[in-house]
């Protein structure tokens, strides 16, 4: 049996659950649960319940080249002030035409502010700074996501930053351990082919789930 599938998980609830299960030694430090929209947010739900923690999305957008939205300049992070995070070797490789990042920025700010207001129009941020954040995601495949989040998060001054996931490719796995304080991965699969793979069922997370566990995570009575 290929070793992607040796240990399947049911779907997302399953895998929050069994991370949860990795994650409880951070329990007393108060944690902020920080979940990538929208497959991460069912993870980061379980995380939440599991670790008595504050649950709060994290959307991050990517800053296409022109003429190829899928390869990616950097991206915009969600955050109390919404920060960009390049890779200036490819802008310079790229050359992309004067203005055009600029442009792309606010592009991507404005689809940030519009999904945030959809998913938690009412969720007051929490400030980051001096305690410990979790990034969480369903599966990481290049890491370029979870990079931008990482990077974004860490100028907020977190005590602590945690990345979490059930399932990364160890290219991803290797590059982002060295961007947080941790990085918690329940399989790094050698012959990793998808995310989905590793997942019994991956059917695609919609918005109104989304909306209703972070309105239930949003009773949640522990620290914020």
């Amino acid at each position: 049996m290929p070793a992607q599938y040796a240990r399947r998980f049911a779907d997302r609830r399953d895998a929050g659950r069994r991370l949860a299960a990795a994650l409880r030694h951070l329990r007393s430090e108060a944690p902020m649960i920080l979940a990538l929209p929208r497959g991460g947010v069912p993870i980061g739900y379980e995380v939440a319940q599991a670790l008595d923690a504050p649950l709060d999305i994290l959307i991050v957008r990517k800053i296409g080249a022109p003429g190829n939205p899928e390869f990616g300049l950097g991206a915009v992070v969600d955050g109390p002030e919404m920060t960009a995070v390049l890779d200036d070797s490819l802008v310079r490789l790229v050359a992309p035409p004067p203005g055009y990042v600029e442009a792309a920025i606010r592009r991507e700010e404005d689809e940030i502010a519009r999904r945030r207001a959809l998913y938690a129009p009412a969720r007051p941020r929490v400030p980051l700074a001096g305690r410990c954040a979790v990034v969480v995601d369903d599966g990481i495949a290049t890491g370029s996501t979870a990079r931008a989040a990482l990077r974004a998060l860490r100028r907020q001054g977190p005590a602590r930053l945690v990345l979490a996931a059930p399932v990364a490719s160890p290219e991803a796995a290797e590059t982002l351990s060295a961007e947080a304080d941790e990085a918690v991965f329940l399989a790094t699969p050698p012959d990793f082919e998808a995310v989905g793979a590793f997942y019994g069922d991956f059917r695609q997370t919609e918005d109104d789930e989304v909306v209703q566990l972070l309105r239930e995570a949003g009773e949640h009575t522990g620290p914020a």
